[in-house]
């Protein structure tokens, strides 16, 4: 009898444990088929000096594919550990991020309270993510992150961030990487220098709004900036506007029954910043605008415009799209999108967010010339 109380004991105590604390193992895969025209063609290094047109299966067009677990524990009194671990991977080759490491998403651990919000410590997706929620097509692949070259979706390291409660309809959520440097700002001896953001919303059944202040330093000096060099062989600039810089943005939703308009400016700026070559930024300007209409619970048709206007040469481009989504069920969903990207005489910019440079190995259009795209696809959440 004894026997049998002590084992109904312990089975109470391990369920009372297990109902205090959670784990939950979650991830999305997307892929589809895609079709590119104005694709730079030509040497191995250098210059593009043609372009064509390519076919080719696409993993994350839509959104990106991950996988990750979360959890929470219950320590009493309304606080709660959390942890999350979120890696992405491509659908197509299966193969997980390079020198991001397994979890390049999300790597952090801290306390949440109702009361007082949530701390958090590790890495995480830098604050300048924070655009997602205006952004008519979510961050897609051809969205606002294209014609900033990525400036819009990084991850950061060594990450202090904090999540304030909903009060009166506002929250505060604010963002601090160290670098890891003896220089503060960093100096060349670590992979990133400081990065740091503020983000402050309203929402109310009406509209949203939301502004961002957010800086990422250059890891060599520590600048808002940093010496360029000229892309046209690498493919890629050491320093810049679209690497290192401070972000202004200012968004709105606002929520007309089956209809959300949703618009964004942002001021992209360096300091300090030396350019050696024409056609390389110091200052970007950057905005869009779109509506969803959600025509039934399952379909959803979306149209949008993002613009962006550089200095020193760097010309203007505009990309138009179009698309739209129909869900098969709560985690499956089909979607389709068009886009093309107009580019002024100078300019070079393509519908996905690459590196500057025109070498065939960035994928960008030649100067002055146009890039349309149309992709279709599966994504499933769990």
């Amino acid at each position: 009898m004894k026997k049998a109380l002590l084992a109904a004991s312990l089975l109470t105590i391990g369920v009372a444990a297990h109902a205090q604390s959670s784990v939950t193992l979650y991830g999305r895969l997307d892929a589809g088929l895609e079709a590119m025209w104005g694709v730079p063609q030509g040497p191995a290094t250098g210059a593009a000096n043609n372009s064509t047109h390519r076919f080719r299966a696409e993993s994350g067009d839509w959104g990106t594919s991950l996988w990750g677990m979360k959890g929470a524990e219950d320590l009493g009194g309304g606080y709660k550990a959390v942890f999350q671990l979120e890696g992405s991977f491509n659908t197509m080759t299966g193969q997980g991020p390079g020198g991001g490491g397994l979890f390049n998403r999300w790597a952090t651990v801290g306390v949440a309270t109702d009361q007082y919000g949530t701390l958090l410590l590790g890495r995480e997706l830098f604050i300048s993510n924070g655009v997602w929620d205006f952004d008519p097509f979510g961050q897609s692949n051809w969205s606002s992150a294209s014609l900033v070259r990525g400036r819009n979706w990084p991850q950061s390291s060594n990450n202090i961030s904090y999540q304030s409660p909903k009060i009166a309809g506002f929250d505060f959520y604010g963002q601090y990487a160290l670098s890891n440097a003896t220089n503060w700002n960093g100096n060349g001896t670590t992979p990133q220098g400081r990065e740091a953001g503020a983000q402050v919303t309203y929402t109310s059944s009406l509209f949203q709004v939301r502004g961002i202040y957010d800086e990422i330093r250059n890891p060599a000096n520590g600048m808002l900036g940093g010496n360029l060099t000229d892309p046209i062989n690498n493919g890629n600039a050491s320093g810049g506007v679209f690497a290192f810089s401070r972000e202004y943005t200012a968004a709105v939703n606002v929520f007309l029954g089956q209809f959300k308009i949703q618009g964004a400016y942002q001021a992209i700026r360096t300091s300090g910043i030396t350019a050696t070559a024409p056609g390389l930024p110091t200052t970007l300007d950057h905005e869009w605008g779109g509506v969803t209409w959600q025509a039934t619970p399952a379909a959803a048709l979306i149209a949008a415009v993002y613009h962006v206007n550089a200095n020193n040469g760097g010309g203007n481009a505009t990309i138009y799209t179009i698309g739209g989504s129909y869900n098969l069920s709560k985690r499956t969903l089909l979607d389709i999108q068009v886009a093309t990207t107009q580019n002024s005489k100078t300019a070079n910019f393509g519908l996905n967010a690459n590196n500057p440079g025109t070498g065939f190995q960035t994928d960008n259009p030649l100067p002055g010339h146009a890039q349309t795209g149309v992709y279709a696809g599966i994504q499933h959440s769990f």
